[in-house]
């Protein structure tokens, strides 16, 4: 049977009016960001990595009883992203391991049960939602930041695009059915396409780079952005959710609009910087 009439779900089960809504409100603070004040960006991705934080310490500690040390990753989070705007690598290094630290200390008050576990998990949210969002605040940093944002930004979205149409109008072929099985080869190959473009058109025109450099960076851009997205998956798989939350109507939480940004941004910032050195 079809979908009832008026449902507005799409085939690949987002409610589709709402997620264009809401990324086109995201995607005009970035730019609007960008174009006026770029410390300003630097509050966006803070603001993003301490909604997904929250969301990702509630999810364990509700889903799996796992005690992240909430406050120290919280705090070290922010003095990860706000630290690397005036210092880039060593003011994130210096307060990623200053947090690990913290964490340490601060859930030695849980006793011995689960200790390990917990840890564990706090330094996994550490590494993976703030340190992570730390490498799209230092895009900004160079002259050219605003250049480099934006070929982040526009090959992520041009595969998620391009992935989002291949497999809703051809996809047959699941890619990891036990993963996430709305996601397609035919999806993957549209992501794959589409990324190319976007990056070889960003690079050689707002970067000056060689055509190649650019085709490589989208590919890149692709395989990452498709692993964040799997890995997210695997997560909420193994925690038996659906979504991170409910922020952010047709995408889920913050989280699940985040899970291919954050591996992405840690390569865009390596490409980048092999390719275009500042």
């Amino acid at each position: 049977m079809g979908e009832p009439a008026g449902d507005k779900k799409s085939r690949a089960g987002r409610n589709l009016p709402a997620a264009i809504a809401v990324g086109l409100a995201l995607g005009a603070a970035v730019i609007v960001s960008l174009v006026t004040v770029r410390e300003i960006f630097i509050g966006i991705v803070a603001l993003a990595a301490g909604g997904a934080t929250y969301e990702l310490t509630t999810t364990l500690r509700r889903s799996a009883n796992i005690r992240v040390a909430f406050w120290p990753v919280l705090l070290g989070g922010q003095a990860m992203v706000w630290l690397a705007w005036p210092f880039e690598r060593n003011g994130v290094l210096s307060a990623f391991v200053v947090t690990i630290l913290a964490c340490l200390l601060w859930r030695f008050r849980g006793g011995t049960e689960g200790y390990l576990r917990d840890i564990s998990a706090s330094v996994f949210t550490a590494a993976y939602v703030p340190m992570f969002a730390s490498f799209a605040a230092m895009l900004v940093v160079p002259h050219d930041g605003v250049a480099r944002v934006l070929c982040f930004l526009i090959a992520v979205v041009a595969s998620d695009t391009g992935g989002y149409a291949a497999g809703v109008l051809f996809g047959k072929h699941p890619m990891a059915p036990t993963i996430s099985p709305k996601k397609s080869w035919e999806g993957f190959s549209g992501s794959m396409v589409a990324g190319v473009v976007g990056g070889w058109l960003s690079l050689t025109l707002m970067l000056h780079a060689q055509w190649w450099q650019g085709a490589l960076f989208g590919a890149a851009i692709v395989l990452v952005s498709t692993l964040g997205d799997l890995v997210e998956s695997l997560i909420k798989r193994d925690l038996g959710i659906k979504d991170m939350g409910t922020l952010l109507p047709g995408h889920g939480g913050v989280m699940d609009r985040m899970d291919s940004l954050l591996p992405s941004a840690v390569v865009s910032w390596l490409l980048l910087r092999l390719f275009v050195p500042v």
